[in-house]
């Protein structure tokens, strides 16, 4: 690999990298499982329509029943202050730290993390963050056009890619090339190009692999060996790997069943993801921004009756990234579900339209990280399936077979 190396004393003690409490009541929870979609939700009072912040369990005015709700996200800054001690560990690495009470457009006052160009009267857009550990945070950004990357309290709360070493699992699929290019267009110092199985002709060739600051390496996700060595030659340091792996093949459960298909498709999606973690993560949890990203199809959410095996193998791919996700927020690396529909490659040409290009899917990868977003659905199809499971598992399973 080319990447450079950090300058860092070898024989200085490692730095240990704290994150904020993930102490929350029930409905903070509640808050940042809907800012993990990148949404902007409130409860609103359902008997007197006000809007509330922080969360409540009731109306703070007539005790009536809270229900979530899209809000404006709209503000004007009241006043503002400059945090230079703190006995959290996490906030000490990171003084100073701006803080600001805002009047939201939707109502309510509320203490947020402050964009350093804004000043007391200011017209903010507050963004619904999720931060290091995982937590619900409001952030004010300036409502024009600004630097936000120039800003270190933006940075904490987001995986900027700019200067990065990036890992694409499968860059010989449609996704993982458009990914690839994305990635390196977006000013990645390095994107690791994973080729599974044997080199061919046509890898030479490729302009996406000839690119500059990208490289490529043999990689399969199935083989434990192989994603071993491909460590072992990345050396470090890796800031985000993005898992573009998939095995898509049409078949029933009863009929035509396909078991080779289906084995190949859990050794891909669920055992893949598994390998890639294990190998992956603790050089991860080792950055200062790290990232797990997944692609993976909304067909986890319910099933696939013309795809079962795949269908089947993404629910276990969906299952274990929970599971990754709450494994890695004591070290402080997202972990990123970006779900798509049919995608418009060579697996889905028997599908009809609508489907989703593959440079959509890298657009949104790009964007779920610079928004530090956990969960993106790209194109209508998958954001309809995801908002159908949300409403009623149950009737979207049904519905989605029928």
């Amino acid at each position: 690999m080319t990447a450079s190396r950090e300058k860092r004393d070898p024989l200085a003690r490692k730095r240990l990298r704290h994150v904020p409490s993930g102490l929350r009541s029930r409905a903070m929870h509640a808050l940042s499982s809907r800012a993990a979609q990148g949404r902007f939700m409130l409860q609103a009072c359902a008997e007197c329509g006000t809007a509330t912040y922080p969360p409540r369990d009731a109306c703070p005015l007539c005790w009536g029943e809270l229900a979530w709700m899209d809000q404006p996200d709209g503000a004007r800054v009241l006043c503002e202050t400059t945090i230079r001690v703190s006995t959290d560990l996490y906030f000490q690495n990171h003084m100073p730290w701006r803080m600001g009470k805002v009047q939201l457009d939707a109502g309510p006052v509320a203490l947020v993390h402050l964009h350093g160009a804004l000043h007391s009267d200011d017209r903010a857009v507050v963004r619904m963050m999720i931060d290091r550990g995982g937590n619900a945070a409001l952030f004010a950004i300036p409502a024009g056009e600004t630097d936000l990357m120039g800003d270190p309290q933006w940075r904490e709360f987001i995986v900027p890619i700019q200067g990065r070493i990036v890992l694409v699992s499968d860059a010989r699929n449609a996704i993982g090339r458009a990914v690839v290019k994305e990635l390196q267009a977006q000013g990645a110092e390095l994107v690791v190009a994973g080729l599974p199985g044997p080199m061919l002709a046509s890898d030479a060739a490729d302009a996406v692999y000839t690119l500059d600051r990208v490289q490529t390496i043999a990689l399969d996700v199935t083989d434990a060996t192989s994603v071993s060595e491909a460590a072992s030659r990345i050396g470090g340091p890796l800031d985000i790997v993005v898992n573009t792996a998939r095995h898509v093949r049409p078949g029933g459960v009863s009929a035509n069943p396909g078991f080779v298909e289906q084995r190949r498709a859990f050794e891909v999606s669920a055992m893949g993801l598994s390998r890639l973690a294990s190998t992956f993560a603790p050089m991860l949890a080792g950055r200062p921004n790290g990232a797990f990203v997944d692609i993976l199809s909304s067909a986890a959410l319910g099933g696939d009756a013309s795809q079962a095996g795949f269908a089947a193998a993404e629910a276990a791919r969906h299952s274990l990234l929970q599971s990754l996700r709450h494994e890695m927020r004591s070290a402080g690396v997202r972990v990123m579900s970006v779900f798509t529909g049919a995608v418009d490659d060579a697996d889905h040409q028997a599908v009809p339209p609508p489907k989703v290009a593959p440079s959509r899917i890298a657009a949104s990868v790009a964007d779920a990280l610079l928004n530090g977003r956990e969960q993106t659905c790209v194109g209508d199809v998958a954001q309809d399936a995801m908002e159908r499971w949300l409403a009623d598992p149950a009737l979207f399973a049904r519905e989605k077979n029928l």
